[in-house]
Order: C-alpha cells, then sequence, then structure tokens
C-alpha cells in the first residue's frame, strides 16, 4: 500500500493556526501639570483611582469660574468611572475658615449693626465721608487696571447718591425727602462703609459663631447650585473647621521633622530647608513662579501680610501653616498658642487624612498651582517624608466672560442662578463638553448659542429615532435586510465610536468626541432622508442602536439624566411621557391626518385650518409637535413646552421680518418708478437749464421739426385724444419749436470742451429717448 494511500485512511489533524495581527489599542493618557505635558495613567493599586478636588472657599454666591472647574471635574470623573470603568474615590473640601470669610463676616455684622442703630441722614452723610477718604487713597495708590476699574465704579456710584443727599441737605428739607436719599446712599457705598467700619471695630468681634454663620449659609447655596448644574457630589467632604485637631497634629510633625519653625505664634514653613534637602523639591508645578511677592501674598490673605506678620518669616518665601489669631479673628487651641489655620495647611491634612501619603489625583483650577498647590505638595512631602504626594495634578483652564477677566473680588462674575436663569444645566455642560477642559473657556452668547444648536441637533435625531421605532411591526419584522446603504452606515458608525475612544483616550478630548458624535448623527441623517425620499423603511435596529450608543454617551458625560434608553427626558420629568401618552397621540394624529384627507377632497378650507390651529397653536403648549410631510405619516414629537412656544415665537419673527422685507421691498420698487416716471417727464431741453451751478449758456436754437426729436416721435395722434385743442397746441409746439436747451458754457463763462461736450450729449441723448417713452405711455393712455 502507498504512503498516500495510508494518508487518507490515517487519522486527520487540525490544520496550524495563525493568530490575527491586530491592531494598536489607545490607552488613556492625562495631561500632567507636574511635568506639563500628556502622560499614560496608571493608577497606584490596580483600578481604583484616589482624588482629591480642591473645594470652594464659601463667603459669597457660586459663580461661573466655580462651574468651570466643577463641571469640567464632574465630567472628567464620570468618564473615569462609568467609560473607563474605574473605581474612583472622590474627596473634596470645603474652606470655612479664611481671610476672606473671616473679613466679609465681620464686615456684615458691623454693617448689620450700623444699620439696627437706624442713622440719621445727616449721620450717614457723615460717615460716608469719612470712608471716602482712606478709599480714595486707595484708589489713587491702586495700580492694576482692572481693580482700579471697579474701584472707579464704586466711587462713581457713591458720589452719585451723594449728591442729592447733599442738595437736600443744603436746602433743609424735610426728613420724609432726606430718608429715602440717605437710604439710597447708604446702600450704593455699602462696601466702602462696610471696610470703614471693619477698620475701626473689626477688632471687637470676637464670638467665633459670627465667622460660622456666614460659610454655613454659601455652603449651603454651593451645595444646591451643584446640584442644580447636575454635579455629582463628592463621595467624602471635608471642612476646615472640622478638621482643626488633624490641622494642628499635621504642622506639628512638619516641624518636628525639620521643616518648620515657630515666630511669634504663629509656625511658618522653611522653604530653604525643604529646598535644600536632596529627596526634595519646591514649587515643581511652577518652579519659574518661586519669588513671587504677589502671588505669595495673595496665598497668604489680606488679613496676614502686615509689616509685623511678615517680618515674623526667616525668608519671603516661607508662607504660613498656622496663623496666631489676632483680635477680631476666631480661634483654635494650639502647642503654639491661640490661632487658626493657614489656607495651605487645611488641603494637606484633609486628603492626606481621607487618601493617605499618595494620592493619584488632584484637581483644581489653573490660577491655584502657584503658590497653593505647589505649597501643598511641599508641607505633605514634608509630612509624609516622601516626594509623590500626587501622581497627576489635572488644572482646568480659566473661565472669561465675553473675553474679559473674570473675578470674583472684582465684582465682574455671573453667577450659577443667572447663568441657570438663561440656559439649562444641560447647556452649560454641552459648552464645556465642547471645550478643552484645561484650557481657557470663554462664556458669550456665542458659546451658549453653539451649546444650544448641538442640543437641538441631537434631540430632532433622537425624535426622528423615536417615530421610526413606533412604526408597526411583528416580532420578526424588526430584522430587516441590509442593503448597500445600511452597510455604508453601519460602517460609520463603528468609525466614529472607535474614533470617540481615541478622543476619550486623549486626555479625555471630550471637544473631539462630541464632534464624532456630530458626524455620526449627520451620517444617520442623510441615511433617514434618503431611504424616506426612496419611499422605504429606514432599518429599525440600526438607528436604535446608534442612538443608544449616542444616549448612553451624554449619560456618561451626565448631559442626560433618567433611565429613558433613547435621547433627552421630556422636561425634566421622571415619567416615562413617552409610553404613557404616546399611544392616545397617535390616534389623534391618525384622526387629524383622515379630516385633513378628507377637507382636501371635498375643499373645505375651514377644516383644513382648523387642522392646521391643532398643530400650530393647540398642541404646542402641551409640548407635542406635530410635523406634516407630504406623501408620508405624521410624525408625532414630544418636546419640551418651552422648546415648542421659543420655536413658535422664532417662527412669527420670521414671517413678520420676511413680510417686511416684502413690503420694505416693494416701497423701494414703488420709489424707483416714481423717480423714473419724475424723471422722465423731464423734457431733453429742460434737462440742464436747472443746473445753473454749473452752466451758464444754452443752446437757443429751434429745432424746426427735424433731428432726433422729429425722428422719435410716435407714429398715430400726436396727443391724447381727451385733450383740448389749445393745450395740444401748445404741447405740440413745445416739443418741435422750443429751444434745445443744451449747454455751451460753464459757471465761470468758458465754453465747453469737445469731450465735455460729448458726454453732455449722451446724456441728453438718453434724456430724449427716455421722455419719448413718456410720451409713447401718455399716447397710449398709461
Amino acid at each position: 500500500m502507498s504512503s498516500s494511500a495510508e494518508t487518507v485512511k490515517g487519522k486527520r489533524v487540525q490544520p496550524p493556526w495563525s493568530p490575527p495581527a491586530g491592531t494598536e489599542v489607545p490607552q488613556l493618557r492625562l495631561y500632567n501639570s507636574l511635568t506639563r505635558t500628556k502622560e499614560p495613567f496608571v493608577p497606584q493599586k490596580g483600578n481604583k483611582v484616589t482624588w482629591y478636588c480642591c473645594g470652594p472657599t464659601v463667603y459669597d454666591a457660586s459663580h461661573m469660574g466655580h462651574a468651570r472647574s466643577y463641571i469640567s471635574f464632574d465630567i472628567l470623573r464620570r468618564i473615569l468611572r462609568d467609560y473607563f470603568k474605574y473605581d474612583v474615590l472622590y474627596c473634596m473640601n470645603i474652606t470655612d475658615i479664611d481671610d476672606k470669610i473671616i473679613k466679609r463676616a465681620r464686615q456684615n455684622f458691623l454693617l448689620d449693626q450700623y444699620r439696627e442703630k437706624q442713622p440719621q441722614a445727616a449721620q450717614i452723610l457723615q460717615d460716608v465721608l469719612s470712608a471716602l477718604v482712606p478709599f480714595q487713597e486707595q484708589l489713587a495708590s491702586t495700580t492694576d487696571p482692572d481693580k482700579k476699574q471697579m474701584l472707579e465704579r464704586l466711587d462713581a456710584a457713591v458720589a452719585a447718591a451723594l449728591q442729592p443727599l447733599q442738595g437736600a441737605m443744603e436746602s433743609k428739607a424735610a426728613d420724609d425727602v432726606l430718608r429715602p436719599l440717605a437710604q439710597v446712599l447708604l446702600e450704593n457705598s455699602k462696601d466702602l462703609l462696610a471696610d470703614w467700619l471693619d477698620k475701626q471695630f473689626g477688632s471687637e468681634v470676637t464670638e467665633n459663631s459670627i465667622f460660622s454663620v456666614l460659610p454655613k449659609f454659601w455652603e449651603g447655596e454651593f451645595h444646591r447650585d451643584m446640584e442644580a448644574l447636575n454635579v455629582l457630589p463628592p463621595d467624602v467632604l471635608t471642612r476646615v473647621s472640622e478638621y482643626v485637631p488633624e490641622i494642628v497634629e499635621f504642622v506639628r510633625k512638619i516641624v518636628s521633622n525639620g521643616y518648620g519653625y515657630e515666630s511669634n505664634g504663629s509656625v511658618y514653613f522653611d522653604t530653604q530647608s525643604f529646598d535644600s534637602s536632596p529627596r526634595h523639591s519646591y514649587a515643581k508645578l511652577v518652579p519659574e513662579a518661586v519669588g513671587d511677592q504677589k502671588a505669595l501674598q495673595e496665598g497668604e490673605g489680606d488679613l496676614s501680610i502686615s509689616a509685623d506678620r511678615l517680618s515674623e518669616k526667616k525668608s519671603q518665601n516661607d508662607f504660613a501653616l498656622w496663623k496666631a489669631s489676632k483680635p477680631g479673628e476666631p480661634s483654635w487651641n494650639s502647642p503654639w498658642g491661640k490661632g487658626r489655620p493657614g489656607w495651605h495647611i487645611e488641603c494637606s491634612a484633609m486628603a492626606g487624612s481621607i487618601l493617605g501619603e499618595s494620592m493619584d489625583i488632584h484637581g483644581g483650577g489653573f490660577d491655584l498651582r502657584f503658590p497653593h498647590h505647589d505649597n501643598e505638595l511641599a508641607q505633605s512631602e514634608a509630612f509624609f517624608q516622601n516626594d509623590c504626594w500626587v501622581r497627576y495634578f489635572l488644572h482646568t483652564g480659566h473661565l472669561t466672560i465675553a473675553g474679559c477677566k473674570m473675578s470674583k473680588s472684582l465684582k465682574n462674575f455671573i453667577t450659577i442662578k443667572d447663568a441657570l436663569a438663561k440656559n439649562t444645566a444641560r447647556q452649560l455642560r454641552l459648552a464645556f463638553l465642547m471645550h478643552s477642559w484645561k484650557d481657557t473657556l470663554d462664556y458669550s452668547s456665542n458659546t451658549m448659542e453653539s451649546a444650544v444648536q448641538y442640543e437641538k441637533f441631537m434631540n430632532e435625531f433622537f425624535l426622528n429615532v423615536k417615530d421610526v421605532l413606533r412604526a408597526p411591526t411583528d416580532l420578526t419584522g424588526r430584522f430587516e435586510k441590509w442593503e448597500d446603504a445600511e452597510v455604508e452606515l453601519n460602517s460609520s458608525f463603528y468609525d466614529r465610536k472607535s474614533a470617540v475612544h481615541r478622543a476619550l483616550c486623549d486626555n479625555v478630548d471630550t471637544r473631539g468626541a462630541m464632534e464624532e458624535m456630530r458626524v455620526l448623527v449627520g451620517h444617520s441623517n442623510a441615511y433617514i432622508a434618503a431611504r424616506k425620499s426612496a419611499r422605504l423603511r429606514p432599518n429599525r435596529l440600526l438607528l436604535e442602536s446608534i442612538a443608544s450608543y449616542l444616549t448612553a454617551m451624554l449619560k456618561i458625560f451626565g448631559a442626560i439624566e433618567g433611565s429613558d434608553p433613547i435621547g433627552f427626558p421630556v422636561g425634566g420629568r421622571a415619567v416615562d411621557l413617552e409610553s404613557t401618552v404616546m399611544p392616545y397621540l397617535a390616534v389623534l394624529s391618525d384622526f387629524r391626518e383622515n379630516v385633513r384627507k378628507i377637507a382636501r377632497e371635498q375643499k373645505v378650507a375651514a377644516l383644513l385650518q382648523l387642522c392646521d390651529v391643532v398643530r400650530d397653536d393647540t398642541l404646542p403648549e402641551l409640548g407635542v409637535r406635530l410635523e406634516d410631510h407630504e406623501g408620508q405619516p405624521t410624525v408625532v414629537k414630544l418636546v419640551d413646552k418651552e422648546t415648542l412656544l421659543k420655536e413658535k415665537e422664532e417662527k412669527k419673527k420670521m414671517e413678520e421680518e420676511k413680510k417686511r422685507k416684502k413690503e420694505e421691498a416693494a416701497r423701494k420698487k414703488q420709489e424707483q418708478e416714481m423717480a423714473k416716471l419724475a424723471k422722465m417727464k423731464v423734457p431733453p431741453c429742460e434737462m440742464f437749464r436747472s443746473e445753473t451751478d454749473k452752466y451758464s449758456k444754452f443752446d437757443e436754437t429751434v429745432s424746426g421739426g427735424s433731428g432726433p426729436w422729429f425722428s422719435r416721435w410716435p407714429a398715430g395722434p400726436w396727443y391724447p385724444e381727451e385733450a383740448a385743442v389749445h393745450s395740444a397746441t401748445a404741447w405740440f409746439r413745445s416739443l418741435f419749436f422750443s429751444p434745445q436747451g443744451f449747454p455751451t458754457h460753464d459757471a465761470e463763462g468758458k465754453e465747453l470742451s469737445k469731450g465735455q461736450a460729448k458726454k453732455l450729449r449722451k446724456l441728453f441723448e438718453a434724456q430724449e429717448k427716455l421722455h419719448g417713452e413718456y410720451l409713447q405711455m401718455n399716447q397710449n393712455g398709461n
């Protein structure tokens, strides 16, 4: 038997298998302020991510600068947790002990006391004039242009209220006249008056509770604002006032490690000692800022930069860990005497207590890099004796308002409540998603309009897909054959999903991801339109998959709440209106469509008009939009009532504008026709005679019935039949025997050149032709 025969009869074996080459999978990279470059993100402990975020200093209303940081970090946190599936522990602090809080609380307390005394108009005037003296000295010495502009606005407001009261006082006006004028002055000058009162009596405010009421109120307002913005609450919230013992212990250990020193009851961080240590480095984030005294003093606080305080330091670069309390400041016990925490130490102690000696991510605004975060790093690494307290430092970009710097201290800010009065939380979030989290974001009407249009674009797609899915079909009818169009759309779907993933891996580039999602919707809309124009049903499952994916991504981004698998919830309500009311609306829509069909066939205009009223006026008030399409079923969409009423108002404005433009065009056309008619009426012999500023002599030769006038005279009667004989005679003589009126000399008596005469001759002949047309019109009875 041959070997080939043995092979045939022998046992077969599987052939070798070759694995696919595969493609490179993108890895998440984050922009790390510690290296100023994008670094691969590698948590220290497997899938667990520890994250600390600097929270607000609560002494006033939360503004769009806060929203810039906290919405951005909320987006990053959601994406790491829900898209990349990390187990994130998110910790945030509330600064409720701070120089700004102390000063504002004192000033509010003293101003309230002042008002309770109900001072007379003369007293208010005298006190404001006294407060103006140091204020105007401050104004004169201020060099920062933004701060100076703010002070000038305040000065102008005080002056505007001061003059009427002074005038009334000089004229010895009655109390009922003086009192309201004095109250206006008190209101306009409350800031400078509060500062003046604080300098006089601030040291007498010693009750600690006075300094807790203000931050407690504004912390509550902050949490309400965050909830309104759909920002997730932190897993752990720390307050400085609750961590004073931990802060004291933190400071004590830094001193014992050799990186801090006591001076007059305060404790300072020794930057030189720390920086000279071989295992440490000061100012890792912004080393070029070391020595920036303006930044350092801002970091110390308004109440901590007096000459005596600055003289306590070994070096101007040193910063306070613990501040000895002065009269008029809250205080706690410590080994160094009564005092309060420094600003930077609070974050180190609280984050260290929760997250330990090293965290994965620390976040904050761009302006906190130096000195705040650099000082946090130094004192924490001095405490833990390591050089890796933070692995990744993330800083959100600045926020400008219509291109201008935003600052709470300069009173140039927009509160979150004001912003939410103009746009929804979703629209604000979409605006943030459409920009890089680490770059400057300009909050302006253009920025918000782009977000509104993006929302509208996505919402229309979701509504169209829902309409496709509502079309009746049996269980097996859901599965439709794929043609080339479906294969092409699915290929785009896959490509766009891959592009979104690459964008999110690239420093969580939501701007790029949102654009890829926009492109996917554009391709899907084109597919739906092509199928409908061919009278074919779009593929239900494919569109459902795309819409579900986009909805899921927007949920991950925090732009959609609720459990609806597709689209934005209507009106933000938890009730599933789609399944509840849509069956009834479908019956109504079908009934209306049948009525329209009968009305068109029988030409009953009144019924058609009533159907339009239902579509245009009645249903929009209920949050329902009907879209009539020729030859196709009416589309029913659930939309926010406010959105529909806005659309209705915009449509009305567009129609009114269209009507106005049409009327304006008709008016202009009529004016042009009237002007042309007035010009046509002028005989050529008269056209130059009125221009005496240009010409002094004219050709007085009588044409005598020959030449262009005669040759252009139309056939038929020479004057209208209804004209009187004597009028006809005068008309005839004026046409054929009047002087030509052609200019021969200019205004100075000089004879016109041949070139000038040639130009005028062309104008003369053109008028001759125009006037001839006018005479023809008269002859024809027009």
